[in-house]
């Protein structure tokens, strides 16, 4: 699955790995399920990418109310195309997730989290969906999903799970909402390569959502050094 990640590249290398014309976001380092996430899809008005901020967690145009989000941050792209939660998104809503990192806890023994990312430290797409809902009182809230597949042979050991990530020649198809073919859409949703990417294990500060600054992605073996350091001098 994934349920905590980060985006902190520049404005200028989100916008041009995405392909924007503008980019505003803020570094974060612990995006959790309920808060926005940055989301880049094709602007209904004029057909171009845009990105904008969306709640992480799925909320069906048929739901009663907003609360099924929390249990909607991920959708399993092998069900995708048939689950009534995420079938019409997932027909012409699709939208990609910007990333640099995310994390995923081994449960075995003591939870322990890691942090995992692309060896080449370059943001990347997670692939996505995203819906309307309003409220009674008229209220619309847009928010979004990630897709997951099985893990690959790095992050397989610490979850069984991970989140769909689209190499940059795949964007233009998923984003497309033109695109019905579901036999080329599936195809695109299989694990990552494992060599292409890189994880370490980090504290239990990441384990809190209201947690937001760079240590969260600090590497265990850094904080041990810094912890050595300050007990020297």
């Amino acid at each position: 699955m994934c349920g905590r990640f980060s985006l902190i590249s520049s404005e200028e290398l989100i916008k041009r790995i995405f392909r924007l014309n503008r980019a505003p976001v803020q570094p974060r380092f612990n995006i959790a399920p309920t808060q926005d996430a940055a989301v880049v899809r094709i602007a209904v008005n004029n057909s171009e990418r845009e990105l904008a901020q969306l709640r992480w967690g799925l909320i069906p145009p048929w739901s009663k109310d907003a609360s099924i989000g929390a249990r909607m941050i991920n959708a399993k792209s092998e069900t995708v195309f048939e689950k009534p939660s995420f079938r019409k998104a997932a027909r012409s809503r699709r939208c990609l997730i910007p990333a640099d990192g995310f994390y995923e806890w081994r449960k075995s023994g003591a939870k322990q989290a890691h942090y995992i990312y692309l060896k080449d430290k370059q943001p990347f797409a997670m692939a996505g969906l995203w819906e309307k809902w309003q409220s009674p009182d008229g209220a619309e809230i847009q928010s979004c999903t990630v897709l997951t597949t099985d893990a690959n042979d790095l992050v397989k050991p610490i979850h069984p799970r991970m989140p769909v990530i689209l190499p940059i020649d795949q964007h233009d198809a998923w984003l497309d909402p033109q695109m019905q073919r579901q036999e080329i859409l599936k195809q695109m949703l299989r694990p990552y390569a494992p060599d292409q990417m890189a994880l370490h294990q980090v504290g239990s500060l990441v384990n809190n959502a209201r947690n937001e600054s760079p240590d969260c992605i600090e590497p265990i073996e850094v904080k041990k050094q810094k912890m050595d350091q300050d007990l020297l001098f």
